[in-house]
């Protein structure tokens, strides 16, 4: 579990320590989409995660479309022949600190092919969730440590090598992950839970 910052604590780090900090908290997060057979990490998931840390460190990011190029796609599914647009963009995301008006300039490409009028949309959607995810170094394995998805579904839980062991309880002394979440997630040998109680 976070610690929670407050308003001067906040005030007195810079951009990229602010930008750190985020990176610290969101360890990793579980696949809760699916499509085509391929499962991946909603957008809608990572700001529900990400999004609520910029708050609080007081972080805007600003998009803008750099340059776009639409290309119409036509193919033929079982369904018969189909049209879609496949819009290439080229995309500057800037980190602003509302605070100092600190700056953080990125460049970043994404792809999107959907419906005539889907197409920019979806070529949006996914730049903004990978550049998160990127930006961030955010694990998105199944068995992830901080994977909340994983353990409120019930799944089988699986065991955990000492190494992601040792980092979990680094994470807890340092107050950015909880036991609980560790239990709930994984399947700990006595060993194990001897070292947790004693952190």
């Amino acid at each position: 579990m976070a610690k929670q910052v407050t308003t001067s604590d906040a005030q007195s780090l810079n951009l990229y320590q602010k930008l750190l900090k985020i990176q610290q908290e969101v360890i990793g997060l579980g696949k809760d989409s699916k499509s085509f057979g391929y499962q991946y990490v909603s957008g809608s998931k990572v700001l529900e995660y990400v999004k609520p840390l910029m708050n609080q460190y007081g972080i805007l990011l600003k998009q803008e479309i750099i340059d776009i190029e639409n290309t119409r796609q036509d193919y033929v599914t079982k369904n018969g022949a189909k049209s879609e647009i496949l819009s290439k963009v080229m995309m500057k995301f800037t980190w602003i600190d509302a605070a100092s008006g600190e700056r953080d300039e990125n460049f970043f490409g994404a792809n999107g092919q959907n419906d005539w009028e889907k197409g920019l949309g979806s070529a949006l959607t996914y730049a903004e969730r990978y550049f998160l995810l990127k930006y961030f170094h955010i694990n998105t394995d199944e068995d992830d440590i901080d994977n909340p998805s994983r353990t409120k579904s019930g799944g089988v839980k699986m065991s955990i090598n000492k190494d992601r062991f040792d980092k979990a309880l680094l994470a807890i002394k340092a107050g950015t992950y909880s036991k609980d979440a560790l239990t709930g997630a994984f399947t700990l040998t006595d060993e194990q839970l001897k070292e947790l109680d004693n952190v």
